[in-house]
C-alpha cells in the first residue's frame, strides 16, 4: 500500500462519462462541497491515481489521508461528513431500505448499462437495451405516489437513478409519453431541473442530451 500525501482539500478523480462518477458528483453538488475535480480518462489514468488507489479505478475520492474508491461508500461518507441536507433517512429501517434499493438498482439497471457500453456483441446490446427499457417502464407508475423514488425527499437513491435516466437517449432508449410513463417523465424533468444535477454535469454528459 502506497503512502498517501496529505492534502489541504478534497479531491475527486472523475470519469466525465461514467454514471458511477456522475452519482458522486451529484452528491457533492447537493451538499455544496468544494472539491478539486480532476477529470480523468479511464484508459489513461494519471500516475498519481495508481499511488492512491490499489485498483487504479474511477471514481476515486481523496479527503486528506482518506482514499475511497467505491461510489456507494463515497456517497454515504459525504452524507455523514456533510449532514445537510441529509440524503439518507434518519431511522435505521428506512436507511436499510434505501441501501437495498441502491443495491437493486445496481443489480437490475447498472449492470445492464455497463453491458450496453462495454460489450461488442450486437445481440447482447439489444437484449440489455430491451431489459433496461422494460425495467424502467415497468416501475414508471410508482412515481405518481411520491415526488422522488419511493420517498418524499431527494435521497441517495435518486442520485443513483438520475445518471442512468439522463443517459437513456445515448443508450438507444426512448421512453415515449403514455399514461403509464407520464409519472416517470415528470420525475425525470424534476430531477434534471435541480440545481445540483445541472451543476454535476460534465461537458460530455451535456452532449448526451444535446
Amino acid at each position: 500500500m502506497g503512502v498517501v500525501t496529505k492534502r489541504s482539500s478534497m479531491t475527486f478523480f472523475s470519469d466525465s462519462t461514467s454514471h458511477y462518477s456522475h452519482r458522486v458528483r451529484i452528491v457533492l453538488a447537493e451538499k455544496g462541497v468544494t472539491v478539486d475535480l480532476i477529470e480523468t480518462d479511464a484508459n489513461h489514468p494519471p500516475e498519481e491515481l495508481s499511488e492512491l488507489n490499489p485498483y487504479n479505478s474511477l471514481p476515486t475520492l481523496v479527503d486528506r489521508e482518506l482514499v475511497l474508491y467505491e461510489s456507494k461508500v463515497m456517497m454515504e461518507y459525504l452524507d455523514e461528513r456533510f449532514p445537510h441536507p441529509p440524503l439518507l433517512p434518519v431511522y435505521p429501517v428506512a436507511r436499510a431500505e434505501s441501501r437495498l434499493l441502491i443495491h437493486r438498482i445496481e443489480r437490475d439497471w447498472c449492470q445492464l448499462v455497463d453491458s450496453i457500453l462495454t460489450t461488442r456483441s450486437d445481440n447482447v446490446i439489444k437484449k440489455s437495451t430491451k431489459e433496461l427499457k422494460d425495467g424502467i417502464t415497468a416501475i414508471a407508475p410508482i412515481f405518481a405516489e411520491k415526488p422522488f423514488f419511493m420517498s418524499d425527499e431527494f435521497t441517495l437513491v435518486d442520485c443513483c437513478i438520475a445518471p442512468i435516466l439522463w443517459r437513456l437517449p445515448s443508450l438507444g432508449i426512448d421512453i415515449r409519453s403514455s399514461k403509464q410513463t407520464k409519472p416517470l417523465l415528470a420525475y425525470m424533468d424534476e430531477l434534471f431541473a435541480r440545481d445540483s444535477f445541472q451543476e454535476s454535469l460534465s461537458e460530455q454528459e451535456r452532449e448526451m442530451r444535446s
